[in-house]
This record gives structure tokens, C-alpha cells and sequence, in this order.
């Protein structure tokens, strides 16, 4: 039997969700002919057979998560070599959203100390032990415990699994947390000289270019493990979208050479391509640096979250107006607040007090 793996679909994604096969056991199938479609973190891909043939095994059914290099199908035939994962054909992208079980978290306090028999318990009352919050001598969980834990779950109904870009999201999150040094500094911008009609976005692009210029230091790549930075002298700016399905960062690439106009039609074009599901891949990849205009919801200050290898995010809050001194008499402004994170292992506080300032004197500017 000739075995056809789960190919690299790239962005370094190591597993897929398998959402609708298209062929049964004992179809006679063309090659490029669509086998299923899977979902990565990014979107819908519908994987073609690499060669012709009778399928004769599937080896997962619809929902579950298949590893990169996992047995995806069987052809009839005598097993020359087994395909290594190398997708035959074009690779297309789809526009629905699914999602996958979420995997195990690490207990907060360390080792968990329960007897067998509470771990009995536990898995007999479906109650995961990093859930449960000792009472028992020495950080001990107990039966108690469990059945307290296992009656709050029951009261709340099941858990829903996080899928698809909110596993991502989560894993993400994860990896950042335990990896980057992070720090935030936060400032507000006087933006009372904007006119009425000003394009907040576009306006804090500007601003982040400025920023960048002044300190090459925050668009840059951090590589941990050879403890190497990369100064990126284009500026691709990453763009913190919240959508329903979860969190999509797209990418503006090279803002710094696009006019006004452009960066609002990029913006408007790349939102409604991720709201489709439809954003080509190399727009989900490959930013420098990191915006979050976040008051566009609502609050004023945050502790945005630096996502390897990039060094650092700009978090723009709420438009508010501010009583502020204005040549030495109290005046009502119009105020922009800023938050900025950085990786505190390769960006210094003074460098990024530096980025901080120059994007405030830019914002500042009544053009």
C-alpha cells in the first residue's frame, strides 16, 4: 500500500484539523484530484492526491487533528516509498472556520500531589487535575477537591475546545509568555491639531515609521536560540485584527514607502480578505513590528503581547479628551493613549523611550 502523508502546509503549522474528505475507500482517483480539506491556524486548504490510484484507507475521519508527516491516505499497490508529505498540485484556500481540542496546560503550581485513588476519581469524573485547586496538607488534591470541581463543571456545562485561530491564538500567547522578557511603557499623544476626518490607522502608521527611524532596534528579529537580532531596514507592520474566530495579525507590508491612500486601501482590502478567510499566505507572515489599535473597541492602556521573533507591539487606546496644561493655562485635549511592549532582552528602556517619543512627535503633527 502506497501511504500519502500529511504534507508542511508551511507558516511552520505542525498539525491540521480534518474538516470534509472529498474521496471514500475504493474510489479511482486523478492525481491533483482534491483529497480532503483540512484547517490550519490560518484558513481552509484543500490537499490534492499526489498520484492517481483506488483509495484504499483513510486513516482518520472528519475532525480529528492530524501532525505533519501523520498517514493521511492509502493507495492500492505495492509500497515503492512513502510519500514524505510533498503536496502535488496548487494548494487552495477555503473559507470556512473549524477548531480543534486544546492541548494541556502546564499547573501553576508546579508538580501535581493527588494519591491514585483521587486520580481515579478524576478521570472517572472526567476532572482535569490541573483544574482543581489543592486543600489537602502540603498542596495535596483531594477527593473533596475533585467532586467540588467536578460539581462547579457540572453546573457550567461542557467545555467548548478552542479551534482553529484561537488554539493558535492560545499557543501563541503561550510561547510568548514563557519566552519574551516583556516591559510596556505608555505615554499619551496630544492630538487636539488632527482634523475632524483624521484616519486614526493610517495616521499611527506614520507615526510607527518615524518610530522605527528613530530606533532600529524595535523592527527587528530576535533569534533565542543563538541569541542573534536581525535589524530589518523594511517595515512591515503587522496588524492586530479582532474577528469572531479570533485573533488575525495580517501584514501592511513595506509602510513606509505607501502614501495615505494606499494604506487605507491596503487596510480595507486586508480586513474584508481575513473576515473571507480568503488572505493570501504570505500576508500572515513576515512582519517586523506589531500595531494594535485596540481603542477602536475601547480602553485606554494595555500590556500588548510581543509575539516572537518580533521585538516589539504599539498599542493605541481610546480617543478621549484630557484636561492638560496648554501654555501654562488648564485646556480640554484631545488625547491618544499609548502603549508600547518590548522585548527586554534585546531592546533596552532607553531605546524604547526613544521609538515611544519620536511616534508621540509624529502624532503630534497637525498634518
Amino acid at each position: 500500500m502506497k501511504i500519502f502523508k500529511l504534507p508542511d502546509l508551511g507558516e511552520g503549522l505542525q498539525e491540521a484539523e480534518v474538516v470534509e474528505w472529498h474521496v471514500s475507500v475504493g474510489d479511482e482517483i486523478a492525481a491533483d484530484q482534491p483529497l480532503v480539506s483540512v484547517e490550519t491556524a490560518k484558513a481552509i486548504v484543500d490537499i490534492p492526491s499526489p498520484f492517481a490510484g483506488r483509495v484504499q484507507k483513510l486513516y482518520c475521519e472528519a475532525g480529528k487533528v492530524v501532525h505533519v508527516g501523520a498517514p493521511l491516505v492509502g493507495f492500492e499497490g505495492a509500497a515503492e516509498e512513502e510519500d514524505a508529505g510533498t503536496v502535488v498540485g496548487e494548494v487552495q484556500v477555503g473559507r470556512e472556520v473549524r477548531a480543534e481540542a486544546p492541548a494541556p496546560v502546564a499547573h501553576a503550581g508546579g508538580a501535581i500531589r493527588a494519591t491514585p485513588a483521587v486520580r481515579a476519581l478524576a478521570r472517572q469524573l472526567k476532572v482535569e487535575l490541573e483544574m482543581v485547586t489543592p486543600s489537602g496538607p502540603d498542596g495535596v488534591i483531594t477527593t473533596a477537591d475533585v467532586q467540588r470541581v467536578a460539581k462547579i463543571l457540572a453546573e457550567v456545562g461542557p467545555a467548548e475546545p478552542l479551534r482553529g485561530v484561537r488554539r493558535a491564538m492560545a499557543q501563541n500567547m503561550a510561547l510568548a509568555q514563557s519566552e519574551v522578557a516583556a516591559a510596556t511603557v505608555i505615554d499619551d499623544a496630544d492630538i487636539h491639531a488632527w482634523a475632524a476626518d483624521a484616519d486614526v490607522t493610517v495616521r499611527l502608521l506614520r507615526a510607527l515609521v518615524a518610530g522605527c527611524r528613530a530606533e532600529p532596534a524595535l523592527n527587528a528579529w530576535y533569534e533565542s536560540h543563538t541569541m542573534a537580532r536581525r535589524l530589518v531596514s523594511r517595515i512591515d507592520v503587522g496588524i492586530a485584527l479582532d474577528l469572531p474566530e479570533g485573533l488575525f495579525v495580517p501584514v501592511m507590508g513595506d509602510v513606509a514607502n505607501r502614501d495615505p491612500a494606499d494604506l487605507r486601501a491596503g487596510l480595507d482590502r486586508m480586513r474584508a480578505d481575513v473576515q473571507a478567510r480568503r488572505i493570501p499566505a504570505e500576508e500572515l507572515r513576515g512582519n517586523t513590528i506589531t500595531l494594535s489599535n485596540f481603542g477602536m473597541i475601547g480602553g485606554k492602556y494595555a500590556s500588548p503581547i510581543v509575539l516572537p521573533p518580533t521585538v516589539a507591539i504599539l498599542g493605541a487606546g481610546r480617543v478621549h479628551e484630557q484636561l492638560r496644561p496648554v501654555d501654562g493655562k488648564p485646556a480640554v485635549r484631545r488625547v491618544l493613549p499609548l502603549s508600547l511592549s518590548f522585548d527586554h532582552r534585546v531592546v533596552t528602556g532607553g531605546e524604547a523611550a526613544r521609538f515611544l517619543r519620536a511616534v508621540i512627535d509624529d502624532l503630534q503633527r497637525g498634518d
